[in-house]
């Protein structure tokens, strides 16, 4: 008897993408959504950006998901670093963020969102 492939690909990445976000969450999201809770002129500009997220993943008509936030950020992430952007070695200063920062920190917040246990 042989057991299919797909289903272990599937399972495979979703751990990705979970994996993914998780990651992402730890090195921008925790940091810097607590600096936007506490700056209203951040918060709106990273609610800006997950619109822009939300809206480039045609969100408003179907939800969206771990694996289509996962992959807007490895291929936002990718673009940056070919275009010469380097991921911050140290903690950001989230006082004056850039545009690639913002936007990532814009998936975090949209990861946020999701029902928990797709994260787990």
């Amino acid at each position: 008897m042989r057991v299919s492939n797909k289903r272990v690909a599937t399972r495979s990445a979703a751990v990705a993408a979970r994996t993914t976000l998780t990651t992402l969450t730890a090195a921008v999201g925790s940091a810097g959504l607590a600096a936007a809770y506490a700056n209203p002129g951040l918060l709106a500009e990273v609610d800006q950006h997950a619109a822009g997220v939300r809206d480039s993943l045609d969100g408003d008509r179907r939800p969206l998901t771990v694996a289509a936030l996962a992959g807007y950020a490895e291929g936002l992430r990718g673009a940056a670093v070919e275009h010469g952007w380097t991921p911050p070695a140290e903690p950001s200063d989230w006082s004056e963020p850039d545009w690639v920062l913002t936007r990532l920190l814009a998936v975090c917040l949209l990861a946020r969102g999701l029902d928990p246990r797709h994260l787990a």
